[in-house]
């Protein structure tokens, strides 16, 4: 099956996607368990802060594909990395701000979903596209 580059690209980037919520679903039962329902919420927190402006990106990212439209592909890529950038600052304001959530907890969640979406792009960008 002929996929185009761009069809592979948000394949891969919505595999992405489904590995930081499952990643974040389990660290966020795992927080729960393990403590109280506060830092729960700042887990779940964390890991929003990681999702959210990461599906903004994929978004901009792959709105445009084809050679004849790369002067959109690249304008779009740029406003995509600055509204993944400026979400992810509003969302730490809101979050330690509005929440009074444990830093601890939502840098931890943070740190751990968005690895899991950096190491899926490479696990999943490196395998063969046969399927």
């Amino acid at each position: 099956m002929n996929i185009t580059l761009a069809g592979q690209g948000k394949a891969l980037a919505r595999r992405g996607f489904i590995v930081q919520v499952i990643t974040a679903v389990c660290l966020v039962v795992i927080v729960a368990v393990m403590f109280n329902g506060h830092s729960a919420v700042s887990a779940a927190a964390g890991a929003l802060i990681s999702i959210l402006p990461t599906s903004v990106f994929s978004w901009f990212a792959f709105r445009y594909s084809g050679a004849r439209k790369n002067a959109l592909v690249a304008k779009s890529f740029s406003q995509g990395s600055k509204m993944k950038l400026a979400l992810t600052i509003i969302l730490f304001v809101v979050t330690f701000v509005g929440l009074n959530a444990a830093p601890i907890e939502v840098f931890l969640a943070y740190v751990v979903t968005t690895a899991s979406h950096g190491l899926a792009m490479f696990h999943y960008g490196t395998k063969n596209n046969d399927n």
